[in-house]
């Protein structure tokens, strides 16, 4: 501890007076923190995401779950081997996937077990420096339906009819009980009131732990369609009507016991072909909004068309919440169903681009060692295409950025960004893929270099920093 001291000391009176970026190995741990910064902007005129001490986060990662187990077996299939493989790669941040049928099995009867599970797969998590969103998941509402998500006691239907679609699972959501079950949820003010207290109970106990940087309220919401409206009408209603003041509810639960989480908020899924959200405020000053970037065509296993701008529709349509409500974005899921189509090579890096244009972070749907949607193989290496996610990217900037890029047929990453003038942290921590790169600093800065491909740039107060980061 006093040989890192009297390092960060040296670092420091270094950089105050005007001199050349140097590179010094073996960086110091726990170096150089202090007050929170003011905010920056990632995007015009969409705030970043930011840390305890200011810094502006970028979180890339994955989706964890495990839908195929429950009761005693709940999260079983999350091992601490996705946390290591996750972070080998370069990825810093999770999405992790509980569920309120586990939580609450009997209405007020929480599941102590459950907890304890949920406690152990983020002690991996924070052994392994990955940040994690707990997000209350629900597939087409829950068990009463055969999925996973609002218990069947929170669940009411008036009798209407519920016909399965095992070939297009999806299309469940407009199937009258699950519809009318949607409308009970925001509507009846008992269901309101164990939808609160579940997520008090989350945050009180995940409130204090250090890989936590947030809760989901509910995955992908949808609602009840009236008679005469189409899919985008229908979806802005709910949205405006029902989920803003869902969401606020459940912010006021949350924030009864924890004041420092943000809270991710979703829109319907329909956003995912370029509708713009219907979502009011959310009166709390730590929300992010978490909309999915999913295309249908492609969800059915078909190929990138680059001649819809599909891509381009949808980053102007999503962008406008965030724009008027002045709050960060982070996408919460993303990812087609078959990575081998000819045309995922140039998606995948089209999507990156534009994901870099607006949003603090993404985690990719999913984290899992097989086909289909999984990231990565039986034996750990990534799925066609997939590679092209894991980049060069800042996890915290110590600063305002100024601009930030990378260019993957080059292997560069360029970041350009200053560092505050008063009291505040003055590390800016790098996450390397797997490979061989090379860390530059220009200006009053030094490059250290860790373990497990990070690196850490310190600066000078108010210094203009441009990091350099080479493949090769």
């Amino acid at each position: 501890m006093l040989r890192s001291t009297l390092m960060a000391t040296a670092v420091v009176a270094a950089l105050l007076a005007p001199t050349t970026a140097h590179a010094v190995p073996d960086a110091p741990s726990g170096a150089l923190t202090g007050a929170a910064l003011g905010s920056t902007a990632s995007g015009d005129g969409i705030p970043a995401l930011t840390d305890a001490q200011g810094r502006t986060l970028e979180l890339r990662g994955w989706n964890l779950a495990d839908k195929s187990h429950s009761g005693d077996q709940a999260l079983s299939g999350i091992t601490e081997r996705s946390f290591r493989d996750m972070r080998a790669k370069g990825f810093n941040f999770a999405r992790l996937l509980v569920f309120w049928d586990d939580l609450e099995p009997r209405p007020g009867q929480y599941s102590q077990a459950y907890l304890r599970k949920i406690d152990r797969v983020l002690g991996w998590a924070r052994k392994y420096d990955v940040k994690v969103v707990l997000d209350a998941h629900q597939d087409v509402f829950g068990p009463a339906f055969g999925s996973r998500g609002i218990p069947a006691w929170a669940t009411r239907t008036d009798g209407l009819p519920f016909t399965p679609h095992p070939d297009d699972w999806f299309s469940e959501y407009f199937e009258p009980a699950v519809q009318r079950a949607f409308t009970h949820l925001y509507e009846d003010a008992d269901l309101r009131r164990a939808q609160a207290r579940m997520w008090r109970v989350l945050a009180e106990r995940f409130r204090d732990h250090p890989a936590v940087l947030g809760y989901d309220p509910i995955n992908e919401p949808m609602g009840e369609l009236r008679e005469g409206e189409d899919l985008p009408t229908a979806a802005q209603r709910i949205e405006r009507e029902q989920l803003t003041p869902m969401y606020n509810r459940i912010a006021d639960a949350i924030r009864s016991v924890d004041r420092d989480g943000w809270i991710f908020v979703e829109p319907t899924p329909i956003v995912g072909e370029g509708v713009p959200t219907g979502l009011g405020r959310i009166d709390d000053p730590k929300i992010v909004y978490a909309p999915h970037f999913y295309n249908g065509a492609m969800e059915a296993g078909g190929d990138y068309d680059p001649a819809a701008r599909w891509i381009e529709n949808y980053e102007q349509a999503v962008t406008l919440y965030p724009k008027q409500y002045k709050v960060p974005v982070v996408v919460g899921e993303w990812g087609p169903l078959n990575n081998s189509q000819p045309n995922m090579n140039r998606f995948y890096r089209e999507a990156m681009a534009s994901l870099g244009r607006y949003s603090s972070g993404s985690a990719g749907w999913e984290w899992c060692y097989g086909a289909g949607y999984c990231a990565v193989d039986a034996t750990g290496a990534f799925r066609p295409n997939k590679d092209l996610t894991a980049e060069p990217y800042a996890e915290a900037v110590a600063g305002t950025v100024r601009s930030s890029s990378y260019d993957p047929a080059a292997g560069v990453y360029r970041l350009t960004y200053d560092s505050p003038t008063r009291r505040g942290s003055l590390v800016t921590e790098l996450s390397l893929p797997p490979g061989a790169w090379q860390v530059a600093a220009r200006g009053r800065a030094f490059v250290w270099h860790k373990a497990g491909g990070r690196a850490w740039v310190i600066a000078a107060p108010g210094a203009r920093v441009t990091v350099t980061v080479t493949r090769g």
